[in-house]
């Protein structure tokens, strides 16, 4: 299947490109070369290398009276272990609109939705935690699902609508380029033995994912309501029988405000987490449902320097009947989770270079991951970034614990087309 892709993204690219001819089309995108080193020599990866790659991306937009056309296509040549190049339809569609309340995008997209910075509570769309953890650009942390989005307007309200056929998951590290915390294996692990991806659910028609946001304008204030029905998107379910991971089945229902206030932006945001296949907090091999929460206020310091700070809490529903199932000697999670977090961006030399950091810390897990990078723009089209990704775990089994061996850095230099 492989060896098909670049021709089959190419024939989808083609479909986009073949609109018809419009007063407005224009062509765009970057070359990029992107090198990474793993300074943990305990890794237990196949390479100390976390990235070696030069993409090309070529991003295709045009305006007809009736429609609008977008296509994204990424080339990659992947050095990292064997050599080869594949080709990735990041997003293919048209969007056209009816009645002047009516928008329709069809086609292989990119939706985002929440207030967050990096904290995804109402936003199930799926994550591609490789590609954040390896340096690449924050454009490649949201992945791409082949859905149909609807969205309504009427007034200051409007809601949407978003079908996906076919359950798309997250990218999370599998053990070849990042290791990860592996519970049957009791330690962090990596390599071909152990390769780790998740049971899909089946390709069936009720297994698509429904995700739906009611927005509405307050005034200054925009407030919105969510629902999803799906599932987990990380195999976060274990099946004993068959030694498996799977996708729990998974409804959320929230809420979020975002208003300006203090000079800043404030926002709050919640949902529970209604986990279908074990509502009574009895099964521990399948998540209890949770109620999850977030608060975060962002203010620009000097015409230089914005910085923010977030506070996530998630609570664990029915916890005892929980920490009475488990096994005895097992770690026992507990019963709230906390996470902070708070984003700094600096500009100098007339905002031509970029310091950005991000830092999570969870006081209940003891762990911690840090994100730091400097981007320098030398023209109009060339940019050259350094970075680093850093984490640390008391213990191995918590969320930033389990990816400790994973520290890295990067180079990566790219040119605007």
């Amino acid at each position: 299947m492989k060896r098909y892709s670049g021709l089959i993204a190419g024939m989808m690219l083609a479909a986009v490109l073949s609109a018809p001819a419009a007063a407005d089309s224009e062509i765009s995108g970057f070359l990029q070369g992107l090198y990474g080193y793993g300074t943990d020599s305990r890794n237990p990866v196949p390479s100390e290398l976390t990235a070696s790659e030069v993409r090309l991306q070529l991003r295709f937009e045009s305006f007809s009276d009736g429609a609008e056309y977008f296509g994204r296509l990424d080339f990659v040549y992947d050095n990292y272990l064997d050599p080869g190049i594949s080709a990735e339809l990041r997003e293919g569609y048209i969007k056209f609109g009816a009645g002047g309340w009516l928008d329709m995008k069809i086609g292989r997209q990119i939706i985002t939705w929440g207030t967050g910075d990096l904290i995804f509570i109402n936003d199930l769309f799926p994550k591609d935690w490789v590609s954040f953890f390896s340096g690449r650009d924050d454009q490649y942390l949201k992945a791409p699902q082949n859905a149909l989005r609807f969205t309504m307007y009427g007034g200051s309200t409007s809601l949407d609508v978003v079908y996906t056929p076919r359950f798309t998951s997250d990218v999370i590290p599998s053990g070849m380029r990042l290791s990860y915390y592996n519970p049957m294996a009791g330690g962090i692990v990596g390599g071909e033995d152990y390769l780790f991806a998740g049971t899909m659910p089946e390709a069936k028609i009720e297994n698509g994912e429904i995700s739906a946001k009611l927005s509405r304008y307050f005034g200054s204030i925009d407030g919105a309501l969510y629902f999803y029905r799906g599932f987990y998107k990380t195999p976060v379910g274990m099946d004993m029988a068959a030694r498996e991971a799977f996708y729990p089945e998974l409804m959320v229902y929230g809420a979020s405000l975002r208003s300006p206030v203090f000079g800043g932006i404030f926002w709050i945001e919640s949902g529970y987490y209604d986990s279908r296949e074990d509502s009574g907090g009895n099964d521990p091999l399948v998540p209890n449902s949770s109620l999850e929460s977030m608060a975060g206020f962002e203010r620009q310091i000097t015409s230089t320097v914005t910085a923010n700070l977030q506070y996530y809490n998630s609570y664990m529903i029915d916890h005892d009947s929980f920490a009475a199932t488990l096994p005895e000697g097992s770690p026992v999670t507990d019963e709230f989770y906390h996470l902070l977090t708070s984003r700094v961006t600096m500009l100098f030399m007339m905002e031509n270079l970029n310091v950005s950091l991000f830092a999570f810390y969870s006081p209940s897990e003891e762990d911690a991951y840090g994100r730091a990078a400097v981007t320098y723009k030398y023209t109009d089209t060339v940019s050259m970034a350094l970075g680093a990704n850093l984490f640390h775990g008391e213990y191995e089994y918590t969320t930033f614990g389990g990816f400790q061996h994973n520290d890295n850095v990067y180079l990566k230099f790219t040119y605007g087309i």
